[in-house]
């Protein structure tokens, strides 16, 4: 296939070899933070948190979610939750959301569940973060058996988390579109969860890499489900992450409609690949997304 017919099909399914050099030069305020997952910068989050967090605020970035809450310290980042909340409110940061280490109670009793859950929920309450998000299941877990036992205990967890005031969100990867007889995870998860109770994260560079649907698409057939986005690109020849803007998605393309989404919060990602460093990554992700997307949102 030449490159013109390459980028011709490509571009009807939100890829693109090249994104379009479009400029939005209108005063419209967005209507949502430039959010960060901070998953993104963690090598500079371990070696100094504050840090990390003035400069990702001098990119544009306002709003992030965490990870790695460690529970039996109290602590992101090294930083007793309180002392976290007064690092963000001393920057004028906010953090909405949080990925917790669900996966490693999937085959543990409901008391121990629900005991970790309370953690993750003191822990958002106090930094003010309005969703608890289960973010990954490990590899020997990812099979149909696994799903459907899941689905029980993402309901278990809505529950528990909407009744404290929160809300719960499951986050994709792509071996959720992984077919296993015709059946696939994500499918069952949308079908098996209640849609009241658990609300889902769309990673939409993992829906572009391994799903049979579009963005869009998901949110007309579960519209006001996808409370929360990640954006990140796939590199054009590799397929793996890449700098927004260097790679073959086209989100001029491809994002839904916010508002029949659902959205809350939306959150900039690349979990790898650096071009040349995560600070870097993160500061030309940053620049793209303000000069071609912002204004959509």
């Amino acid at each position: 296939m030449n490159r013109r017919k390459f980028v011709t099909q490509a571009a009807g399914f939100g890829l693109t070899a090249a994104w379009p050099h479009y400029s939005f030069t209108g005063t419209k305020k967005p209507k949502y933070k430039m959010g960060y997952q901070l998953y993104s910068i963690r090598d500079e989050m371990a070696k100094d948190a504050i840090a990390t967090l003035k400069a990702l605020k001098k990119m544009g970035y306002q709003d992030f979610e965490v990870y790695g809450f460690d529970t039996q310290a109290g602590t992101f980042y090294g930083h007793p939750s309180k002392e976290f909340k007064m690092i963000l409110d001393d920057l004028d940061l906010t953090v909405t959301s949080g990925h917790y280490g669900f996966a490693d109670y999937l085959d543990q009793s409901e008391a121990d569940l629900k005991r970790f859950v309370d953690a993750c929920i003191q822990a958002a309450k106090i930094i003010k973060s309005d969703y608890i998000t289960w973010p990954w299941i490990a590899p020997e877990q990812r099979n149909i058996e696994t799903f459907k036992r899941m689905t029980a205990k993402l309901n278990l967890i809505g529950e528990q988390v909407n009744k404290a005031g929160l809300g719960f969100a499951y986050h994709n990867h792509g071996f959720e579109f992984d077919e296993h007889n015709g059946e696939h995870g994500y499918e069952i998860i949308l079908n098996e969860t209640d849609p009241n109770l658990v609300k889902l994260q769309m990673d939409m560079y993992w829906v572009m890499h391994s799903a049979k649907v579009t963005p869009i698409a998901l949110v007309d057939q579960h519209p006001g489900r996808f409370v929360m986005w990640h954006i990140k690109d796939m590199d054009v020849k590799t397929r793996d992450y890449t700098e927004l803007g260097n790679g073959a998605i086209n989100y001029l393309n491809l994002l839904p409609d916010p508002e029949k989404s659902g959205l809350n919060y939306y959150y900039l990602e690349q979990g790898g690949n650096f071009a040349t460093s995560s600070m870097q990554s993160a500061a030309d992700s940053a620049a793209y997304f303000k000069k071609y997307l912002q204004q959509l949102f």
